[in-house]
């Protein structure tokens, strides 16, 4: 078949570099929207600081029409030929906007045990072989890799020959090392190592023995199995248990975990409720007020009083480049503001007896598509909006998409909220008999005689939404 050419006619939809910008500024949170406001005026020195001057006198009035009449128009100084690229301005590319900046927080696990090795050990060669074993503990600060692997590897990359059993002894050696636990190979070991560094007291020692023959037993809290294989009582059982659960099953995050402060949240939204009256304010912050440059403002007058036009065809690219830019970014900050306020009173709206009265039963379902049609804007734009939002309210903060949930059908068949369901699931949960843990079957047939219709697997989905385990797991001794 022979190649040739036609000449199509397609409607597509593209989106403006405003729409693009707008859909970002929608997606940040306050604290998010600083750092970019600060960056956007490190990158374009069109765009500054301040408000535009709202009181004007008569003469000023006089002068800004007469300024009006002779404004400095950019397409005189350029031509059709000239890009449309050029005279556009995107100020961060994909790659940079996702780049993530490292945090550096000190030693990591595997230099902190590499020092405390150095001073452990002596000899050249052993101190090579449990730096290796360092080097290949996870994260968490377990030995995933099997010994028989390791002395390959010494081979391969470092011609040193050692056998399994030196091996083993070295890395003893590195179990002995701070947090107590590393260089485990499994969760029963690295318990076992941190009960041998405690002293020797009756718990600590019926833990040990749990550990080393009923540890099976003990992750599925089969307590009336250990009762008759160690032949011990309950309160020798739960004494033991009190003095493992203190244990820390990951040591090598300790350190991580250590180091990592406690994000504070930063509220977009500031709620009020005053006698029944809500109001609902943005949160600015420290965000600054924003106008096109003076000083550029400057640049285009003098351009304009010029007789050197022509000449300067370059500078006015870049000018109006920065000046379209400013603008946009300005323009973007107040469209974001609008629909931030827009939808945050659509959602007080359709929640006002929540905020009235901060019950969580008093919650109506509710999705993006109901608030979309409200504020008669896309569902993607709600989402946007929602995305990494809170609200401060007199009972709390709380995220924009806890409001949104789901409905379930009452026995009456009135829609309830799936988040009343998960509230009224967590306080039987915490109400119930530890010695005898509700099942998600009994939680189910529970919440039936309440009204709810819920399925039991529904139940186990709820639970496990609520990071509340099993039954089996829930279970305590007297």
């Amino acid at each position: 078949m022979a190649l040739k050419q036609s000449l199509q006619q397609r409607l597509l939809q593209k989106l403006s570099p405003q729409q693009i910008q707008l859909m970002k500024m929608l997606q940040l949170p306050t604290v998010e929207l600083e750092k970019r406001i600060k960056e956007e005026l490190e990158i374009n020195p069109a765009l500054d600081e301040g408000e535009e001057q709202a009181n004007e006198t008569n003469a000023d009035l006089e002068e800004n029409t007469e300024n009006k009449r002779n404004e400095f128009n950019f397409d005189d100084y350029t031509n059709d030929e000239t890009p449309y690229y050029k005279t556009q301005s995107n100020n961060y590319s994909k790659e940079l906007e996702e780049q993530q900046k490292p945090l550096s927080f000190g030693d990591s696990l595997s230099e902190r045990l590499t020092k405390q090795i150095r001073l452990k050990i002596k000899n050249d060669d052993t101190k090579k072989i449990a730096e290796h074993i360092i080097g290949n503990l996870d994260e968490s600060g377990y030995l995933r890799r099997e010994l028989f692997n390791i002395v390959d590897d010494l081979a391969f990359s470092q011609n040193i020959f050692t056998s399994e059993e030196n091996l083993e002894k070295i890395l003893i050696e590195v179990q002995d090392l701070d947090p107590a636990g590393v260089g485990a190979r499994n969760l029963n070991e690295c318990l076992l190592i941190q009960l041998s560094k405690k002293k020797k007291t009756i718990s600590i020692k019926t833990a040990e023995a749990i550990l080393e023959n009923c540890f099976d037993e003990f992750t599925k809290k089969h307590y009336a199995k250990i009762s008759k294989k160690l032949d011990i009582d309950n309160i020798a059982i739960k004494e033991a248990i009190a003095e493992i659960v203190k244990l820390n099953p990951k040591p090598g995050n300790s350190l991580i975990d250590s180091q990592i402060s406690i994000q504070q949240i930063t509220p977009d939204f500031t709620l009020v409720e005053n006698d029944g009256n809500i109001t609902v304010e943005l949160n600015h912050r420290n965000a600054p007020q924003l106008k096109v440059s003076s000083d550029y403002l400057e640049m285009i007058k003098g351009f304009q009083e010029s007789d050197k036009k022509e000449r300067a065809k370059d500078a006015i690219l870049f000018i109006k480049q920065k000046v379209d830019s400013a603008k946009w970014f300005i323009e973007a900050i107040k469209q974001r503001q609008n629909t931030l306020l827009k939808t945050m009173e659509a959602i007080i709206s359709f929640q006002k007896e929540f905020f009235l009265s901060g019950d969580e039963k008093k919650l109506k379902p509710m999705i993006l598509k109901d608030i979309a049609a409200i504020v008669e804007m896309d569902i993607s734009t709600i989402s946007r909006v929602a995305n990494s939002k809170h609200v401060s309210t007199p009972y709390g903060i709380f995220s924009l998409k806890y409001f949104f949930s789901e409905s379930l059908l009452t026995e009456s068949g009135e829609e309830v909220s799936t988040r009343e369901v998960k509230t009224i699931l967590g306080e039987a949960i915490d109400k119930e008999d530890k010695t005898k843990p509700l099942t998600d079957e009994k939680l189910a047939e529970l919440l039936k005689k309440k009204g709810y219709l819920i399925a039991r697997r529904t139940v186990a989905k709820y639970r496990e939404q609520l990071h509340i385990p099993v039954a089996r797991l829930r279970k305590q001794l007297l």
